[in-house]
């Protein structure tokens, strides 16, 4: 099984030079990919405009984001990801999310009120026709494309597209249309739970969701956080051993990743509790020693 370690920003505000150093810091150290996540009303950068810039300026790193469709045209979108897949050879790893849902982000987005779950069943087999090279004809309630053409073609045949989720609405989308499936704020036994209950959804429906592609987005702390920190990490799961989820230290980060590992999972997110403005370097010399070398 190949283990891949991406590692994504604090989610405070990004500087510049504090991004630049992301990017060289993670080609240099050989992580195998940069991660960016779509938050619309917070101060990170957006992922297809941070992609962009990462794709220009590396040879070897993978640039993986969490998308928001919701709020965005299809065929725009697919546009703008080809050309991103087309301009980094075939580096771009995909993941869809339906946002946050609160009522501030869903009014911005130009949902207030929609089934954000069925927007998605709507959006990924369109992303999917569109990057075919196919003519899409689809009219709906949101969209009507008649006869329309996206061009050029993704780089990779396909491009995957991945989920995220834990409820059994969003596992069991992830086996019925996704290619694999990154989670958060599960413990080991509950996300080996979700990987099981993912893959007996897509053979339900006659797919296979290669084994590899199964995966934890996780926060982590070099010392332990304030109760307030850890309050906030752990608030979708109140119920959760907070140690689970958030893992303090060197042995902490390892042992839970051997963990996940143990249940059938490969791929990792890592993401600092602490936003690192200023020791990006520091905070990328400590997560290499940590874990890098699980890395296969």
């Amino acid at each position: 099984m190949k283990i891949r370690i991406a590692v994504a920003p604090g989610g405070g505000p990004w500087s510049t030079d504090t991004y630049v150093s992301l990017v060289d810091g993670l080609e240099e150290r050989g992580f195998d990919t940069m991660w960016l996540s779509d938050v619309p009303l917070a101060p990170t950068i957006d992922p297809l405009v941070g992609l962009s810039f990462a794709a220009a300026r590396t040879r070897r790193l993978k640039l993986g984001a969490n998308v928001v469709p919701i709020g965005r045209n299809p065929m725009l979108l697919a546009k703008e990801l080809a050309q991103i897949d087309q301009l980094s050879e075939g580096r771009l790893l995909l993941m869809l999310v339906p946002g946050i849902g609160q009522p501030a982000e869903r009014q911005a987005l130009g949902v207030s009120g929609a089934d954000r779950g069925a927007l998605l069943d709507e959006v990924i087999p369109l992303l999917r026709r569109f990057w075919s090279g196919e003519s899409v004809q689809h009219t709906s309630e949101r969209f009507s494309f008649r006869g329309i053409t996206v061009t050029p073609r993704p780089r990779q045949d396909p491009l995957e597209l991945w989920l995220g989720g834990m409820g059994p609405r969003a596992l069991q989308r992830a086996g019925r249309l996704a290619d694999g499936w990154l989670g958060a704020a599960l413990n080991p036994l509950e996300a080996g739970a979700a990987r099981r209950t993912i893959e007996e959804a897509a053979e339900a429906v006659g797919r296979m969701i290669d084994p590899e592609h199964f995966g934890l987005s996780i926060p982590y702390a070099r010392s332990t956080p304030s109760a307030e920190t850890l309050a906030r990490l752990v608030q979708r799961r109140p119920d959760a051993d907070a140690a689970s989820l958030v893992p303090v230290g060197r042995h902490g980060l390892r042992s839970l990743i051997e963990a996940l590992v143990g249940e059938g999972l490969s791929k990792f997110v890592l993401r600092p509790v602490t936003s690192p403005a200023a020791r990006v370097e520091e905070e990328l010399d400590w997560l290499a020693s940590a874990v890098l070398d699980l890395q296969t």
